[in-house]
């Protein structure tokens, strides 16, 4: 039998169904490759143990014959194998756990492979956003927010700004067809903002002064 761990959602990445007139625009996932190279560092991995590897090698091919000096680099390409089948397995978990959603009046990002948890952004509370566009089409869409609200970094890594722990930047990271989905979200957070808001005052009292004969 197969299971779903978010089959309670009333819809797929959002903890409710939307209030009367919110649309849903656009859903996605990061791609799991891009976000392994990007957000875990994945070449930079490869590389460092590559690095040993080849050190390994030239410091011990004067000593030993070829195929011992071979075998001495084999530890560290095995473990940068395991290092890097680790990270790809983390960044297949993250995203496949993580689903974005872009509605008409607000950002939600449910995301966390180990402790889920859905953010929030109303486009009124959304100061700016970046569009980093990557080649191939794919990017991510970081937002500045407003107001005193403070993010965990680690709770929210990896969709987020690198490098940004003060003022943490949710990001939609690691996107398909990232300018279009920009450019829904431009569109959209225009349209909210300026939709005239309504506010509900309490009828005025009338007072009937009864003059005394």
């Amino acid at each position: 039998m197969s299971h779903d761990d978010f089959e309670i959602e009333p819809v797929e990445g959002l903890p409710e169904r939307p209030p009367e007139g919110e649309v849903i625009l656009w859903q996605g996932r990061p791609d799991w490759w891009q976000l392994a190279w990007e957000s875990l560092s994945l070449p930079w991995i490869i590389g460092y143990f590559a690095v040993l590897a080849v050190w390994r090698f030239l410091s011990v091919i004067d000593l030993l014959p070829l195929g011992q000096a071979l075998g001495a680099t084999l530890p560290f390409l095995i473990m940068g194998s395991v290092v890097v089948i680790l990270l790809v397995l983390t960044a297949l978990a993250q995203a496949r756990t993580a689903m974005y959603t872009v509605t008409n009046r607000r950002v939600a990002m449910r995301i966390g492979a180990a402790l889920t948890m859905t953010l929030n952004l109303p486009y009124t509370q959304i100061a700016n956003a970046m569009l980093d566009l990557r080649r191939g089409g794919t990017g991510s869409i970081a937002f500045e927010t407003m107001g005193a609200t403070r993010l965990s970094y680690l709770l929210c890594w990896p969709h987020i700004r690198p490098w940004h722990m003060k003022a943490t930047q949710p990001a939609l990271r690691c996107i398909p067809d990232a300018e279009r989905v920009a450019a829904l979200i431009a569109d959209a957070a225009q349209a909210r903002i300026a939709e005239p808001k309504l506010e509900r005052k309490a009828p005025a009292r009338v007072g009937i002064a009864v003059a005394a004969e």
